[in-house]
C-alpha cells in the first residue's frame, strides 16, 4: 500500500508540469505497421479476454460470451446471467481474475434488467473446461448499480491492481449528467473494490456513507436541462448507501477504458460529449469534473465550461477534438511489436482508429502514432503470443487478428 501512495503522489505532484494536448487533429500514418485478417463474426462484439492457452472470451452486447479458438471457432459459455440490451447497455466486459491460474475465476460486468431500465452489476463465476459445454459455475453478483433506470453510457471497464488484491470498477454516468457530482451516487465515478465486491480500505471517503435516499432521474438534452430535469422516483437503501466508501474518484462520463501501465500508474479513457474525449492519470480522490467542465461541448450546441475556468478539478492529460469515440485501452507489454513496448494503444469508433500513446514517467503523455483501419474498433487486446486481436463494433462485427507486417 505505501508503494501504491508512493506513485499517486509522485503522479500528483508532477501532473501539474504538463499541458493538456489536443490530439485531435492528428493525421493518420499511410503505413499500417500490421497485416489485418478476420477471423469470425459476432454480434455486438464488446471485450475480449486471453486464456493462458490462447482462447479467448468475447462477450457480445446481445447477452453472450464465447468461447473462441484463434481459428475463430465460437462455443457459448453457460451460466451466463440476463442483461438489459438497450442502447449502450448489454453484456459489457469480461476479465480474468489476477488470480486465475488457481481459481479459474472470471468476472462481467453487464447492465442487468431491472423493473425501469437497468443496473450496471459486476458478478463473478468460475469458468469450468471440462470437455462439456463451458459454462461459468456458481456465478454470483459481487455489486450492483442501484436503483435500476434509464440511459447509456454504462461504463463497465475493470482494472486490477498491481498486487491482485483490488479492482477498480468504471460507472458511466447513464446520460444523467448531474448525479455524476453526487457522492451518493456511483453513477460517473471509478470505484475501488475487494475481490469481492466490498469497499477497499484505503480509499479516500474510507469508513463513509452516502445519502439513504436518493432521486432518480431520466437522461437529459444537455447539461443546462439535467439541473432541473424531473425526478422520475427515488430510492432507498435497505442498508447503508456505501458510495463513498466505494469510490476512489469523481466526475467521469463515459469511461470505458481504464489499464494500469507497467509504472503503477492507472490510466482512465472516456467519451466527451461533442468534442473532448480525454485520457486521465487517475489519482486518488480527484474529481475529473464531468459535467461541470469539458473541452467539448454538448451535442445540441449548449456550451460548457471549459476545464481552464475550474483549476480546482483533475484536467486531462490529452484531450481529443473532434473526437475519436474511444473503446478501450490497454498497455502492450510484448516482443512482436517491439517498439510499443510500455505504449498504450487507444481503439476508436466514430475515428475508426487505433492510436498509439507513449509516455514519459512523469505523468504526462503523447499520441504518436494514429491508424485508419476503416471499422469501428470496439477493443484491441494483446494475446499471450504478442499478437493483437480487434473487435469491430457492428451487428456483425468481425473479430481480426493483427500481426507484424
Amino acid at each position: 500500500m505505501k508503494l501504491a501512495n508512493g506513485i499517486f503522489l509522485a503522479a500528483l505532484l508532477t501532473s501539474a508540469a504538463h499541458a493538456q494536448t489536443n490530439a485531435g487533429e492528428q493525421k493518420p500514418d499511410p503505413n499500417l505497421p500490421f497485416a489485418i485478417t478476420k477471423v469470425a463474426s459476432f454480434d455486438l462484439p464488446w471485450r475480449i479476454a486471453f486464456l493462458p492457452d490462447g482462447r479467448m472470451l468475447v462477450t457480445e452486447k446481445v447477452g453472450r460470451v464465447d468461447l473462441v479458438t484463434p481459428q475463430g471457432a465460437k462455443t457459448e459459455i453457460g451460466g451466463v446471467p440476463p442483461c438489459y440490451v438497450e442502447g449502450q447497455d448489454g453484456m459489457l466486459g469480461v476479465f480474468l481474475s489476477p488470480h486465475y491460474a488457481t481459481d479459474h475465476d472470471v468476472y462481467l460486468t453487464y447492465v442487468a434488467p431491472g423493473d425501469y431500465g437497468g443496473s450496471v452489476t459486476l458478478g463473478r463465476g468460475r469458468l469450468v473446461l471440462d470437455g462439456k459445454q463451458p459454462r461459468l459455475d456458481g456465478f454470483q453478483v459481487l455489486w450492483r448499480q442501484m436503483p435500476p433506470g434509464k440511459g447509456g453510457q454504462p461504463g463497465g471497464q475493470i482494472a486490477f491492481s498491481p498486487d491482485g488484491k483490488y479492482l477498480f470498477l468504471t460507472l458511466g454516468d447513464r446520460q444523467r449528467f448531474t448525479p455524476a457530482q453526487d457522492p451518493s451516487q456511483p453513477v460517473g465515478k471509478i470505484l475501488r473494490l475487494t475481490l469481492d465486491g466490498k469497499p477497499a480500505p484505503g480509499n479516500p471517503w474510507a469508513g463513509k456513507v452516502g445519502a439513504r435516499t436518493i432521486p432518480l432521474i431520466d437522461p437529459a438534452a444537455d447539461t443546462e436541462k439535467a439541473k432541473t430535469a424531473p425526478v422520475v422516483s427515488t430510492y432507498t437503501f435497505p442498508g447503508p448507501n456505501l458510495t463513498p466508501a466505494e469510490t476512489w474518484t469523481t466526475g467521469h462520463r463515459t469511461p470505458y477504458g481504464l489499464a494500469f501501465a507497467p509504472d503503477g500508474r492507472l490510466w482512465e479513457l472516456e467519451h466527451g460529449p461533442r468534442g473532448g474525449d480525454e485520457l486521465n492519470l487517475i489519482q486518488r480522490g480527484k474529481n475529473y469534473g464531468w459535467p461541470l467542465v469539458s473541452y467539448g461541448i454538448n451535442y445540441d450546441g449548449v456550451p460548457i465550461p471549459s476545464p481552464d475556468t475550474r483549476p480546482d478539478l483533475a484536467k486531462p492529460v490529452i484531450y481529443w477534438t473532434p473526437v475519436i469515440a474511444p473503446g478501450n485501452l490497454m498497455f502492450y507489454k510484448g516482443t512482436l511489436f517491439p517498439h510499443w513496448n510500455g505504449s498504450a494503444l487507444l481503439s476508436g469508433l466514430v475515428s475508426e482508429a487505433i492510436v498509439r500513446v507513449t509516455f514519459d514517467g512523469k505523468g504526462g503523455a503523447k499520441a504518436v502514432q494514429r491508424w485508419s483501419i476503416g471499422k469501428r474498433v470496439r477493443d484491441i487486446e494483446e494475446a499471450p503470443d504478442g499478437s493483437l486481436w480487434m473487435l469491430e463494433d457492428a451487428e456483425s462485427g468481425g473479430l481480426y487478428h493483427l500481426t507484424p507486417k
